[in-house]
């Protein structure tokens, strides 16, 4: 930015270099969620969540599932909605962060092969036959330890993968709950304090089913890569860079899982409330 040397001119200049600023880093961290597969990815988490209403409501929607159970579901899994919330949190949480390296990584012709690899992962786990296989051949590369399996484990560990998605189930849980207690559905000994000790109880299978899911996942989706590949991401994810933006994921769709898992729970429960009426 070029300097003046009149006072007014250096007001003016001071003024407007924090907005000149943050287009900037709006611009780079708009282009760092694009090279994420961030609007694809949560595209796909619409798609299982609109399966997930559908289970839902065969367990806890009087009459199952409805027309009007699937528009009230739509309406919570709104994709515009979804990538706003994502989008907004993800660059408040990555307020003072490296973003240029993690650009530097990720439109790499490296760290562009592995969101593809993600995504394409993400979305063909959709498919139930896929899921199964996925978890049966990671249940054996765990069980032998296989150099693929103990590789994905540095990543896991480096980006604290299993804690990290065990605690946002146990949130997205206890949200659920909140939910139900809060549309008045639930039965008048249950509180926001007995479904806080409900959630913990489950702790063990959510920790369970998460570990078994990551693996199955990460080991299909990094089934392609090298060894030297894989190797160049786990030492990305153990920068500074790397530990803020695997930070600032979480931030970004914990807060969006909640909100979900609460207007799911308060719609249940205004479904219950309604038949029972």
């Amino acid at each position: 930015m070029p300097r003046f040397a009149t006072a007014f001119a250096l007001i003016a200049t001071i003024t407007a270099a924090p907005v000149y600023a943050q287009s900037v880093e709006t611009a780079k961290v708009d282009a760092l969620f694009v090279a994420l597969g961030m609007p694809e990815i949560i595209d796909i988490m619409r798609e299982e969540g609109l399966e997930y209403g559908t289970s839902l409501a065969a367990e806890m929607v009087p009459g199952g599932v409805s027309p009007d159970w699937v528009k009230a579901v739509e309406a919570i899994y709104d994709p515009q909605m979804m990538l706003e919330e994502v989008r907004g949190a993800f660059g408040e949480a990555l307020d003072s962060a490296n973003v240029d390296a993690m650009l530097d990584f990720y439109t790499s012709e490296t760290g562009a092969a592995i969101i593809n690899l993600e995504v394409s992962a993400r979305r063909a786990m959709l498919d139930d036959a896929v899921e199964e296989a996925s978890i049966d051949t990671a249940a054996i590369q765990m069980m032998d330890e296989t150099p693929r399996y103990l590789q994905v484990q540095q990543f896991v560990e480096a980006n604290d993968l299993i804690e990290s998605n065990v605690v946002g189930s146990l949130n997205s849980s206890y949200a659920f709950y909140t939910g139900l207690i809060d549309g008045g559905a639930m039965p008048a000994g249950v509180t926001h304090d007995t479904a806080l000790q409900d959630v913990w109880s489950q702790e063990a299978d959510i920790r369970e089913s998460t570990t078994e899911w990551i693996y199955s996942f990460l080991l299909m989706a990094y089934h392609p890569l090298s060894d030297d590949e894989l190797a160049a991401y786990i030492a990305f994810s153990d920068t500074a860079a790397g530990q803020e933006l695997t930070s600032a994921l979480f931030v970004s769709f914990d807060g969006m899982f909640e909100d979900i898992s609460r207007a799911l729970g308060f719609g249940v429960s205004r479904f219950m409330t309604t038949q029972e009426l």
